[in-house]
């Protein structure tokens, strides 16, 4: 896994370690001709944390609710959650060496320990192993906010901490609760906000780490409205592979959470949508809306052609996507005039075509281990569009993203904001470039397959 390791340079290994809310403001002097710039160091760190911390609660909601049921591709979703604490151990080992970085690894699998403890008493109805398990996380969140407290010279501090952590607890739990209590619409609802959640948990440790140690970080700020943009599309993007993936292997298993995860996905959407909606109106809003929604059927369609075996129909839909890629692409290019290069575009939407078809690929040949590595690799490509996106937006409207604006924008309603004003168009654009959706159609292909 690929990743500015060199950012995570703090002085404390467990700086990275519990989920927090709360954000400082940088003073120290930073240097605010970066303040458009969405690709600063400060920019950087806050994008890998978004990247590990936002996968890590998605992981772990998937780990747990595959242990709860059972399923064939339990232990390679479980390996996926131990590789992304591996790629944090090994950044922090490399700053610190092998001594910090089993330190680091100890603690964060103690941490994860306790949910598995959860899920095993849930399977064998031990309410006392549920409720020592519980007690475990409390004292794991009272223990280390005290500590980010101190490791942060106060930056950070414990009851802000501790609130936040128990927000991580609760979402993690509930989404694990609900889901196996049958309530599949509601255990979506719960990963959804768990994947919000962190990204402020990114949001507040960037800011905290760059204002502790400016130097590092060439006096740049972790929260500006450029950033904010940049965390904006990482949080949607990263989920909307996320949630795509896991749709289509709903669909091809015929499960249960189908229509759920289906509907998380069309959450993500409407999140999308209502952002747009809330700069532009509603008009503009529907007709993202509809655009976004023409868009997907390519991938719908190579579910159904897997579904019946007709390998006529999946090379049609593969045709009918990279059709798709090579006129968006031209497009982009066009309307970011030329920031955004079609054939870098074009390739960066074949890598995300291949990710996404390879995942499902392998997810329905049974070869679960390669289908979670490509997830993974799926969910850290989108971090790829969104810097570019973002970037390319904020070097054409410099004006609009401007640090004396403020940072905070139109919530979506995930505990992530949808971005300064800029043309619609080339949002538009640039999202149904991105998309590779598996929404709309989906419901009928497994009404048919039941």
């Amino acid at each position: 896994m690929k990743m500015k390791k060199s950012y995570l340079a703090v002085p404390l290994s467990m700086t990275l370690l519990v989920p927090t809310v709360g954000t400082v403001s940088a003073h120290n002097g930073e240097d605010h001709s970066h303040e458009v710039k969405v690709d600063t160091p400060a920019g950087e760190l806050r994008t890998t944390l978004d990247h590990l911390l936002t996968e890590h609660a998605y992981l772990a909601v998937e780990a747990m609710r595959r242990g709860a049921e059972g399923a064939e591709d339990f232990d390679a979703a479980a390996g996926a959650l131990n590789d992304n604490a591996a790629d944090l151990k090994g950044a922090i080992a490399s700053v610190y060496g092998e001594e910090a970085g089993n330190q680091f690894n100890t603690i964060w699998t103690n941490h994860i320990g306790f949910f598995v403890d959860y899920v095993k008493a849930t399977g064998a109805d031990d309410q006392a192993a549920k409720d020592k398990a519980l007690a475990n996380l409390a004292g794991y969140k009272e223990e280390f906010s005290n500590f980010l407290e101190t490791a942060t010279g106060e930056r950070l501090k414990s009851d802000s901490l501790a609130e936040g952590l128990q927000m991580h607890i609760t979402q993690l739990i509930g989404a694990f609760d609900s889901y196996v209590a049958g309530d599949y619409e509601k255990a979506y609802e719960y990963e959804r906000e768990a994947i919000g959640h962190m990204g402020m948990v990114s949001k507040g440790l960037s800011s905290a780490i760059t204002d502790q140690y400016p130097d590092k970080f060439e006096n740049t700020m972790a929260v500006t409205p450029a950033t904010d943009l940049r965390s904006t599309l990482n949080h949607l993007l990263t989920e909307h592979a996320a949630l795509a993936t896991m749709a289509m292997q709903n669909g091809i298993d015929g499960s249960e959470d189908f229509d759920a995860s289906v509907g998380a996905l069309n959450a993500n959407t409407d999140d999308l949508s209502a952002a747009i909606a809330s700069v532009y109106g509603e008009e503009a809003g529907n007709q993202f809306k509809d655009m976004w929604s023409k868009h997907i059927g390519f991938f719908v369609d190579y579910v159904k052609a897997t579904g019946t075996e007709d390998e006529a129909a999946k090379e049609e839909a593969l045709k009918n996507l990279d059709g798709y890629r090579a006129e968006f692409s031209k497009f982009l290019e066009t309307a970011t005039d030329g920031r955004l290069k079609s054939d870098v575009l074009a390739e960066g939407l074949q890598m995300h075509v291949d990710q996404l078809i390879g995942a499902f690929d392998s997810y329905a040949a049974g070869d679960y281990e390669k289908s979670w590595d490509q997830i993974r690799m799926a969910y850290e490509h989108m971090l790829n569009p969104a810097k570019g996106l973002s970037g390319a937006f904020a070097d054409q409207f410099p004006d609009k993203f401007k640090a004396n604006m403020p940072s905070e924008m139109p919530n979506t309603g995930m505990g992530g904001t949808a971005g300064n004003e800029f043309p619609f168009e080339f949002l538009l654009a640039a999202l149904l470039i991105i998309a590779g959706g598996t929404t709309l159609g989906m419901k009928k292909y497994a009404t048919h397959k039941k």
